[in-house]
């Protein structure tokens, strides 16, 4: 009999796993100035301060309610626009000019990283997990750009399986393979999947690019909290590498950006080396991409009947529902959902 879905947080409009997500590019901030941002629901304001740090506030201050994003940085701290009320970078109200003091008062802070040219953010009240990243790159010092910003009319999860849906790669992509993949968690967080490929000696193509493999043709993926996901591909003297940085926005749609990156080389030989295949890296991805893009225009995501090409889909799925969840625009976390939903795929498949 088929799998079972039930409740869950995978491909659910009102909840998103606790995690790293993106906010807007790092040049897009000064020194000294502060922007208003919207993310899986909450407002906030991010700011950069004198110190070049960037920092991340619940957006309305306490006082009555007006938008930060209104007022001025002041140092590493923000003030209100409306009576000038000062907040230091820990979220302390340090300054009251009306009263010649402060007052017992705080805003949210969120943990902020600057990573591949973005700021991200911390959403969740635990100490944060470990930043995403490619598992091949992990102690590599790379060059990256930033390549497409694009939104998909379905849910980021969705728009993850995509690169492990084994047999669409036939369908889609006339690539007359079989596509294993085998699956490996390296982080609470993190799940990882190589491939093994067999057939494809009908093919010129495939016949092609054999001898530039080893072994088995790369291609793997990492994904973290359900929401950033990792490529990797190419022959084994050059890989390509791909990231893609996804969040929920309103209705469960996806707003995403991709990141183009390659080990850093040394001179100007090699940065110019570099800028040409960061260039290649964004047509591989565009040639994968393509052929996808009007599925996640008009799917309707309803995972009834699940074959045996669709396990490594299946595990993604379960893996992204044994991390913790938070509410759309509370970031507050799920309650009273028990162990037998979040872990709820079963083990029998269509053969």
């Amino acid at each position: 009999m088929p799998t079972k879905l039930t409740h869950s947080t995978f491909n659910n409009p009102t909840q998103f796993i606790e995690g790293w997500y993106w906010t807007l590019p790092s040049k897009e901030l000064k020194v000294g100035k502060v922007k208003p941002v919207t993310i899986l629901g909450k407002n906030l304001a991010i700011y950069r301060g004198i110190s070049g740090q960037v920092f991340a506030v619940d957006a309305y201050c306490p006082h009555m309610g007006a938008h930060l994003a209104e007022g001025k940085v002041d140092g590493d701290g923000i003030r209100c626009f409306f009576h000038n009320w000062k907040y230091d970078s820990n979220g302390i109200c340090v300054d009251i000019p009306e009263l010649g003091k402060p007052l017992p008062v705080c805003i949210k802070t969120w943990q902020t990283m600057e990573k591949y040219g973005l700021i991200w953010v911390w959403a969740g009240e635990e100490k944060p997990g470990l930043f995403p990243f490619v598992p091949e790159l992990e102690q590599v010092d790379c060059d990256y750009v930033l390549g497409s910003r694009f939104i998909k009319n379905c849910h980021p999860n969705v728009l993850l399986i995509n690169a492990i849906d084994a047999h669409h790669f036939n369908t889609v992509h006339n690539l007359p393979l079989e596509i294993v993949f085998q699956s490996k968690e390296i982080d609470p967080h993190a799940i990882t999947f190589s491939n093994i490929t067999r057939g494809g000696d009908d093919s010129w193509f495939v016949r092609l690019i054999r001898p530039l493999y080893q072994n088995e043709v790369t291609y793997s993926m990492c994904y973290w909290y359900g929401s950033t996901g990792t490529v990797t591909l190419g022959p084994d003297f050059l890989h390509f590498y791909i990231v893609f940085a996804l969040r929920m926005i309103e209705g469960g749609k996806t707003e995403g950006q991709t990141i183009l990156i390659t080990p850093k080389r040394s001179g100007c030989l090699g940065w110019g080396i570099n800028r040409g295949l960061l260039w290649l890296t964004e047509q591989v991805g565009n040639y994968f991409a393509k052929g996808d893009t009007q599925v996640f225009q008009t799917i309707q995501f309803d995972f009834k009947t699940p074959t045996k090409a669709d396990r490594a889909i299946l595990e993604l799925v379960q893996n992204v529902n044994q991390q913790k969840a938070l509410n759309w625009k509370t970031w507050e976390a799920v309650e009273n959902v028990e162990n037998s939903d979040r872990n709820y795929v079963q083990t029998s498949l269509i053969s």
